[in-house]
């Protein structure tokens, strides 16, 4: 699975398939297909009928995606697109649409515009270095023993929000330690290119900060291309991608495909659990638990406020997540299906509705998404049956409404990845798609290393040598259990 970035080449420009939209902001990958325009009230229907009526079975578990990487999925998402446009029934232009993140992967949801347009995301005495903020001066509540005031928080305002670059990824507890991770990753290699241990490539025209965050970009763009991607895609097409990309054309400004902002990313959605084996006190289905509420509520945006900063006993066990530790039961996530867990299907402080599937099909509907069977036979894949479609609780829904043979392309792809991909990986239509869209954001940016160096290979340490994944960022930067194992 790894090593993909060197086939690097996209299609001959001439070929007649791939429909190019000339926006930088948010736009259709397949302009020639019909939308599909079903009542809001089918969708409802529908969208309440996707839950999880057994979130804690563990038949439901993908054994070959740990929990991590559905918050990684969280992370990269923030970083490419960000569309704060409201619910609506009337159909939306999807080019009119503003995507408030530029759509690469350069981590400008860490970085900001650097030092000098935004040294608040930096520290003051040094302006190289990302700002860590402090765990509470609070007593934990779970685990007394745990000290307080540790450097494993996001750096916050007064007011509890996050000094972040995105203040999304404060969102949940999470996504909040991974955006840490992050911080702490920048300012270990800028310690490194300090110290000598990483060599500069053009210390003269280069300063620490410079040649950190590149390294740190790029390596991060690997990981997406070659540990993430891997993982939750029908690896067949994730090849033909890299080959040869035949359906998302971007010009000089990439743009955001809605088929993959609102349908096909979306995936990531039925990988969240109820509960996590958060660390040695927060643990699944225990008490305390580390249930999905609380860590929303541990969260400068969707919180209270009470939360944030947070007590030293949250501070997140890696080694719980991903794959840090050999012989070490790594949490999984759930599998890729059309199914999410209660707390996704009753979101709370959100105006109506608040199922988060509701939401996702009715998003889809304003922007004119056509259906999973249009977009399954325009890429020359055989699109699901009638009767595959029509399985299960969900299935007996969507065929009283005849989605069986017309399908949201939200749920298409879902019930794709449940059906080709046993719920362990997307199918052939939603791979395709996510494959598309990564290649091509990669090769427009002529920054990436992908464009600028396809045969580079990662120079910090991995467990494999040229290859690196998230659980060997998260050994690099160290304290992968900051609390520790007993009290």
């Amino acid at each position: 699975m790894l090593g993909r970035h060197g086939f690097g080449s996209h299609r001959d420009q001439s070929q007649p398939y791939g429909e190019f939209q000339p926006t930088g902001k948010f736009g259709k990958m397949f302009t020639k297909l019909s939308a599909l325009i079903p009542s809001p009230e089918s969708l409802t229907e529908l969208g309440n009928g996707m839950l999880d009526a057994m979130p804690d079975d563990p038949a439901g578990d993908n054994n070959d995606v740990p929990a991590g990487y559905t918050y990684l999925g969280q992370f990269i998402d923030h970083d490419i697109t960000f569309d704060p446009t409201s619910l609506q029934e009337k159909l939306v232009d999807p080019s009119g649409l503003r995507n408030f993140r530029t759509p690469m992967l350069d981590l400008d949801c860490l970085y900001g515009s650097g030092p000098a347009d935004q040294p608040y995301l930096y520290q003051r005495d040094d302006r190289e270095l990302s700002q860590i903020g402090k765990t509470s001066s609070t007593p934990p509540g779970g685990d007394p023993s745990v000290p307080t005031e540790l450097p494993f928080n996001l750096p916050r305002a007064v007011n509890g929000f996050a000094t972040i670059g995105d203040p999304r990824n404060d969102e949940n507890l999470i996504v909040a330690q991974l955006h840490l991770a992050f911080q702490r990753f920048h300012n270990k290699v800028v310690a490194e290119i300090r110290d000598g241990k990483i060599q500069q490539v053009a210390p003269l025209r280069k300063k620490p900060f410079d040649e950190a965050r590149d390294l740190v970009i790029w390596h991060y763009q690997w990981i997406v291309l070659n540990d993430f991607l891997p993982r939750i895609l029908d690896n067949e097409q994730l090849d033909l991608a890299l080959e040869e990309r035949r359906f998302y054309e971007h010009g000089v400004d990439p743009y955001i495909p809605v088929e993959f902002s609102v349908a096909a990313y979306r995936f990531g959605h039925s990988m969240v659990r109820q509960s996590y084996d958060y660390n040695r006190v927060f643990r699944a289905n225990t008490q305390p638990s580390a249930s999905l509420k609380l860590l929303f509520f541990f969260s400068g945006l969707s919180g209270t406020g009470e939360g944030a900063p947070i007590p030293s006993d949250w501070i997140i066990d890696w080694r719980r997540f991903f794959e840090v530790s050999d012989g070490f039961a790594v949490g999984l996530s759930r599998q890729i299906n059309p199914f999410l867990v209660g707390f996704l299907q009753d979101l709370p402080n959100v105006p109506a509705p608040n199922s988060l599937a509701v939401r996702n099909l009715l998003r889809g509907r304003s922007l004119g998404l056509p259906p999973g069977q249009s977009v399954a036979r325009y890429m020359g894949f055989t699109a699901l049956t009638p009767e595959e479609l029509s399985q299960g609780p969900d299935g007996q829904i969507a065929a009283k409404h005849g989605f069986h043979i017309e399908s949201p392309l939200w749920y298409y792809i879902l019930k794709e990845a449940e059906v080709q991909g046993k719920g362990k990986r997307l199918g052939q239509v939603g791979s395709r798609i996510v494959a598309e869209v990564f290649v091509g954001l990669l090769e427009a940016d002529s920054s990436s290393f992908l464009a600028r160096n396809p045969n580079w290979k990662p120079i910090l340490p991995g467990r494999v040598p040229g290859t690196f994944t998230m659980a060997d960022l998260l050994t690099y930067v160290g304290d992968v259990n900051p609390i520790g194992d007993k009290a």
